[in-house]
């Protein structure tokens, strides 16, 4: 990861931190972008968690490939239900935002409703009422 530091120790650390990392078992990925798509043929896959937010790192070489006039319209759709979706709040995002703003769940959860779980315009908003 960091070159001259002991992966074990990294390890530590990171734990300390509260973050968590999983390799996950991924054969293919694909990321759709506007014009192309990028694949990624037995890529290594990480999964971190860290305060909540879940990131995912991708390590391989893409193949790049051009998206077709039926793929392109598929992806305004699927990106469009996808914004209509709410995100799953869960409790760590809320204790977050109760511990940030000073605030009640109550307050807490309707705020990440609100800003469809943006847990920092969250904590914005309650500082700024």
């Amino acid at each position: 990861m960091f070159p001259g530091i002991d992966p074990k120790m990294m390890k530590q650390a990171m734990k300390k931190m509260g973050i968590k990392e999983e390799n996950l078992d991924a054969s293919k990925v694909i990321i759709k972008l506007s014009d192309r798509e990028l694949v990624f043929d037995a890529p290594q896959v990480s999964k971190i968690n860290m305060m909540g937010q879940e990131t995912y790192q991708i390590i391989g070489e893409p193949i790049e490939r051009e998206l077709s006039e039926s793929d392109e319209n598929t992806n305004n759709t699927e990106t469009a239900e996808a914004d209509d979706t709410m995100p799953e709040i869960n409790d760590d995002d809320i204790k977050t935002v109760m511990k940030q703003a000073d605030c009640s769940e109550e307050t807490a959860r309707s705020m990440l409703e609100e800003t469809k779980g943006d847990i920092a315009e969250a904590i914005v908003k309650i500082k700024k009422e």
